[in-house]
């Protein structure tokens, strides 16, 4: 099983649904957390539903839950704007960045912020869907 703990600032959107993704696929257990453990972003949430994947009940957690264990990857997914305050975690693991805009920084009406929540978790699983294929292919 491969371990991988995804990062970013608040664990409200990107992280959060990268963890989902990946652990719809077998071989792969993931998790996520923060910087700043915020609150669910609510347009994440609409957005994956309407995929068929309920993150609803998920929790924000801090990377500091985490320390001490080990994951085969440990993955920022945090935008440039943030990158200065993207997570580096102490925990063991090969260590990527993957960026993607926050969907907590978008401002419009709740239509055009679910069209950006939209857009995000489809570059997202686009992005886990090529890795994986590289995993299996290394």
């Amino acid at each position: 099983m491969i371990r991988v703990l995804f990062v970013c600032v608040h664990n409200s959107a990107r992280s959060q649904m990268a963890e989902r993704f990946l652990n719809s696929l077998s071989g792969y257990s993931a998790e996520s957390a923060g910087l700043e453990p915020g609150r669910l972003n609510p347009f994440v949430v609409s957005a994956m539903a309407e995929l068929g994947l309920d993150i609803s009940a998920n929790r924000t957690k801090s990377v500091s839950e985490f320390s001490g264990q080990d994951f085969d990857y440990v993955v920022a997914v945090c935008d440039k704007e943030a990158a200065d305050r993207c997570p580096v975690v102490p925990i063991k693991g090969e260590k990527l960045h993957w960026e993607f805009p926050d969907p907590s920084s978008f401002q419009g009406t709740d239509e055009e912020k679910l069209a950006f929540a939209r857009k995000v978790r489809d570059a997202i699983l686009q992005k886990i869907q090529e890795w994986v294929i590289l995993q299996n292919l290394t």
